[in-house]
């Protein structure tokens, strides 16, 4: 297993155990409610089964990651979750203010779009209206909305984040996969396009050729120019497809410089002395060495030449200098300098090439170490923060809030005994607390060293510590933030031992101040859920980052190996051809007026050659097979669940349809999700897919309709989704519903058997 395998698996027992404490506190809190009220062994009985069944419906159904929350089931445990939290109102009308958020998160997590945060706020408003009728208080009404509200938030939350964790690990994955196979199509064009009806030509060409020799060899000649030009041009459009499609390494660049000049008979003297480069400015340098050493085989009578890799500071440098001075330099080869000095430059640096008077060639290149930042890729992905850690976010600083307003509220309560004094001091402390929390604790890629992290939790400590002595009320703070902030910041072994001393030490806090029995209680059970609740949401938020970051590295390095592996085929296979067909057309060039004959034996090994080149075109063009239906419908599912797009999906059996048939289905597919994620802000998604012996439809209908006109913005899109599907006799057809949804809907009639 690896590193971030096993951050994986300890996210998520970690939110397994934080969910089973902080809904077991939650229900604890209202048993022990029931016991100190009416504490009859009816009453026990009866509230302690309804309390279980709430935390089974919770922890089996509505937590359950992988759990259907659309299906009847679902609607039906919500069903017996209302009835579980108002029906016992009648028998505990204060004692049960508690469980409203249970209800409140689940009907979150069940009921769709907006309609859910309506009901979310009535099933928390209706907690304040209904302790309306036996509490005269209105801050006491207020807390119990605002607990309601804040505890609901905190069962969505736990319940959701290890289900985005999930759906992370599996996503990253699929996007993985998603990006070879992006990347596959892409070079099976560039290959369709490039080199596919070059060879063709060379091949025709050649056969006439070799028709013409002798009887109009005027003509013969001039289509073994055209072959030339054809060729040359073919091995330029290779190096061009191959270029940076790889990552190079340097160390290897170098050894394979010394054993070819060696090789070649070029003495040659390397000297290296730089410090360690990122991977962009490592691969520019290894690409110059590489052009430099070409250029000097290819283009002058060297005999000595020395290669020197240095770096200083902020930038590192390359110099090749050799004693072959060319008299001119070449189209094709300032070609390849213009595209080295373009790479350079793209990262900051620069590219010098200069003939000196003593008749050596010096190529020098120097680029930073760490480069300017590269423009993002296009691709299918939503704008802005991913959906999972803008969720995360949102979360975790409302429920900061909404913790920070709860104590407040409470410290209301006491408002006649501490008078306006303290309650500005209650505000300042839980202020102070909550940005501290919210600027430093609770931020991901925050690192505080020791001296500061101490700092931290010094000012928090005196935000809990000396209202609760100047007004002995321990309501006046929010210890649970101290807690979970010295698990957080502190090593593990540590900051858990911190967690529990600041727990155990609001026994004495309590008990100090008077408070004795439940109220102890209480206060325990509250500072372990916000500390708990606090180390969770922030480490569970961390990962989230992590796990995102984690699936784009992936998807990088998925991509990066089918480069190298495309630029290894097109040098093995095509490389060499094309370097032959050019040589031998040259030959036959020469041949074709002084030995006929040989030259039709050239242009024989040139025709197999080309023809050899064309099939391996094919063959590698092939292994970018030609998209799946069922596999799109995968990739779709993933990414849609990554942006938070809750996704339906219907398909008919489509094993015996037509392969055109389901290639132009995976395709329009694949675009209508692209330009979903692209120009929408949906919430849900449906795909269906419906055949029957004549006709196959496809539609892909989502609630996001954008600001603008759709058709302005993804128009070529469809303009060529259009094209594909009325080549197949069918229509595609884009547009806006009557249910106000926008729908892209694909119709092919099926061939009669």
């Amino acid at each position: 297993m690896t590193q971030r395998q096993e951050r994986s698996s300890v996210s998520r027992r970690l939110a397994y155990f934080v969910i089973s404490v902080v809904f077991a506190n939650y229900l604890l809190d209202s048993f022990l409610d029931v016991v100190k009220v009416s504490a009859t062994p009816a009453r026990i009985v009866g509230s302690l089964a309804c309390l279980l069944a709430i935390g089974y419906l919770q922890l089996r159904v509505f937590s359950r990651p992988g759990a259907d929350l659309r299906s009847g089931r679902a609607y039906l445990a919500l069903g017996a979750m209302a009835a579980l939290v108002y029906g016992p109102l009648l028998f505990f009308p204060v004692e049960w203010t508690g469980m409203h958020g249970f209800l409140a998160g689940s009907v979150l997590l069940v009921l769709p779009g907006r309609i859910r945060w309506l009901v979310y706020g009535a099933v928390a408003l209706s907690n304040g209206l209904i302790q309306a009728w036996s509490v005269q208080d209105l801050s006491t009404q207020v807390y119990y909305v605002i607990a309601s509200l804040v505890s609901g938030l905190v069962v969505y939350g736990l319940s959701r984040l290890p289900s985005q964790v999930k759906q992370l690990e599996t996503v990253r994955s699929e996007l993985a996969s998603l990006a070879v196979s992006q990347e596959r199509l892409r070079f099976a064009r560039d290959l369709h396009d490039l080199l596919g009806f070059s060879l063709s030509a060379i091949t025709l060409k050649v056969e006439l050729a070799r028709k013409l020799l002798g009887a109009h060899t005027e003509r013969a000649l001039r289509e073994l120019a055209e072959i030339l030009g054809i060729a040359r041009e073919a091995l330029a459009d290779v190096r061009a497809v191959a270029s940076s499609y790889r990552e190079l390494s340097l160390t290897d660049e170098i050894e394979s410089a010394r054993s070819v000049l060696t090789a070649a008979g070029v003495a040659v003297t390397i000297e290296t002395d730089h410090q360690e480069l990122s991977p962009r400015s490592r691969t520019v340098l290894a690409t110059v060495l590489r052009e430099g050493v070409t250029n000097l085989l290819r283009h002058s009578e060297a005999t000595r030449c020395t290669i020197t890799i240095s770096g200083a500071g902020c930038s590192a440098s390359i110099d090749i200098v050799n004693d072959g001075a060319p008299a001119e330099v070449d189209a094709e080869r300032g070609s390849g300098l213009t595209n080295l000095a373009t790479r350079a430059t793209a990262i900051g640096g620069s590219l010098l090439a200069q003939t000196s008077a003593e008749g050596t060639y010096r190529l020098h290149a120097e680029v930073p170490v760490e480069p300017v930042a590269e423009e993002p890729a296009a691709g299918p992905q939503p704008a802005g923060q991913p959906m999972a850690t803008r969720f995360a976010k949102m979360l975790f600083t409302v429920l900061v809030v909404g913790y920070g307003l709860m104590s407040l509220s409470q410290v209301a309560f006491d408002y006649p005994r501490i008078g306006l004094s303290g309650m500005a001091v209650a505000a300042l402390a839980t202020v102070v607390e909550l940005g501290l929390v919210l600027g430093l604790v609770g931020r991901p890629h925050v690192r505080l060293n020791m001296a500061n992290t101490l700092a931290v939790l010094a000012v928090m400590a005196g935000c809990v510590y000396v209202p609760v002595w100047i007004y002995e009320n321990p309501l006046i703070a929010v210890p649970g933030f101290l807690a979970g902030s010295a698990a957080l910041l502190l090593p593990r072994p540590f900051g858990w031992m911190a967690f529990l001393a600041i727990g155990t030490g609001q026994y004495f806090v309590w008990t100090a101040t008077g408070f004795t029995g439940s109220w102890v209680v209480y206060g325990l059970i509250a500072v372990t859920n916000h500390g708990l609740v606090l180390y969770a949401l922030t480490r569970l938020r961390s990962m989230v980052t992590e796990l995102h970051e984690a699936r784009e590295e992936l998807a990088t390095a998925a991509v990066a190996q089918e480069r190298l592996r495309f630029a290894r085929d097109l040098h093995d296979l095509l490389g060499y051809s094309l370097s032959a067909i050019t040589l031998k057309s040259e030959l036959t060039h020469r041949l074709a007026v002084i030995d006929p004959d040989r030259a039709r034996q050239e242009l024989t090994e040139v025709l197999e050659i080309s023809r050899q080149a064309l099939a391996d075109v094919r063959s590698v063009a092939l292994s970018y097979r030609e998209l799946s239906f069922d596999e799109e419908t995968q990739s779709a599912q993933a990414l849609l669940s990554a942006a938070d797009i809750e996704v339906t999906v219907r398909i008919d059996a489509c094993d015996q349809l037509p392969k055109e048939v389901t290639v132009t289905l995976a395709t329009v597919l694949r675009e209508g999700v692209t330009n979903l994620l692209r120009h929408s802000k949906a919430e849900h998604c449906e795909i269906v897919l419906a055949s029957s012996r004549h006709l196959v439809t496809m539609d892909i209908v989502n609630d996001g309709i954008p600001t603008v006109e759709r058709r302005s913005r993804d128009g070529s899109g469809i303009g060529n989704l259009t094209t594909r599907v009325r080549a197949l006799g069918g229509d595609l057809h884009a547009g806006l519903t009557p249910e106000h949804t926008y729908r892209l809907r694909a119709e092919i009639p099926l061939p009669l058997n």
